[in-house]
């Protein structure tokens, strides 16, 4: 009998307040972007898109926990989007702008060390990497231009997907052991916040090559738990730029290890 594809958790995207024209009026949206659903089913998973469990919602009310959603899956990207929140890292926002979204850090926290406790890969992509390590007790520069001197431009709105800069991967790290080929790579950057004070049990993988930024992280120890900084799901076959195969087969290898007990 042939197995089951791979099921893979992909965390929300939320809107809280839609555009009008959008006719969800008072209403929160929960959404997720293709490129990185399209991404991972294209090695051969599937996706599911992981819906907010809320204390006044249907699903609390039928008894659908956390623990429940994750049991029926496999891994756990946590997809970019919104700052995380400076309050999930004991800090008050410098800028209305930088205030980010407490609810999903909150949701996708818990999600995190959900994965964790079940022994699942989680894989965490731009504002997933820098949640990652708020969630091991990290924190973060809540605006890279304003507090790293020296840094040259992570974030150019105007390019977005198609702005790039090296970053340079840590000699002897897993990371480094996926591109046996050298060391700097070419990688998009659509941030402008990063990864300050490094979580407990974290080591660096990779960093900016021209302003020492750290570029990807990863959890020691058996399990799977990683983050880059940039958007691998929109590298594709864009001549120059890092091949963000090896990436993401490691860790669709790590959820089928769980699978099979390994």
């Amino acid at each position: 009998m042939a197995r089951r594809p791979l099921q893979i958790g992909l965390s929300a995207r939320l809107m809280h307040e839609p555009p009008r024209e959008l006719g969800f009026p008072g209403k929160t949206l929960q959404y997720l972007e293709q490129s990185m659903a399209h991404w991972v089913m294209a090695h051969g998973a599937l996706v599911f898109m992981i819906p907010t469990i809320g204390r006044r919602a249907e699903v609390a009310r039928q008894a659908i926990s956390v623990r429940d959603c994750v049991a029926a899956l496999d891994g756990l990207v946590l997809q970019g989007g919104a700052d995380v929140c400076p309050s999930s890292y004991g800090e008050e926002a410098e800028r209305p702008e930088w205030s980010g979204d407490r609810l999903r850090d909150l949701y996708e926290i818990e999600l995190i060390w959900e994965f964790i406790v079940q022994g699942k890969p989680v894989l965490g992509i731009c504002r997933g990497c820098q949640l990652i390590n708020v969630a091991m007790g990290g924190s973060l520069w809540q605006d890279i231009p304003t507090h790293i001197e020296g840094a040259i431009a992570h974030r150019d709105d105007a390019l977005y997907d198609r702005y790039h800069h090296e970053v340079e991967i840590v000699a002897g790290s897993q990371l480094a052991a996926l591109y046996p080929e050298g060391s700097r790579f070419l990688v998009n950057s659509i941030h402008h916040q990063c990864v300050r004070r490094l979580g407990s049990d974290l080591v660096v993988e990779a960093y900016s090559a021209a302003d020492g930024v750290i570029e990807a992280i990863r959890r020691k120890g058996s399990g799977y738990v990683a983050g880059f900084q940039w958007h691998p799901e929109f590298h594709g076959s864009v001549f120059g730029l890092l091949d963000s195969r090896p990436m993401l087969v490691e860790f669709l290898e790590a959820a089928e290890r769980r699978v099979l007990g390994g």
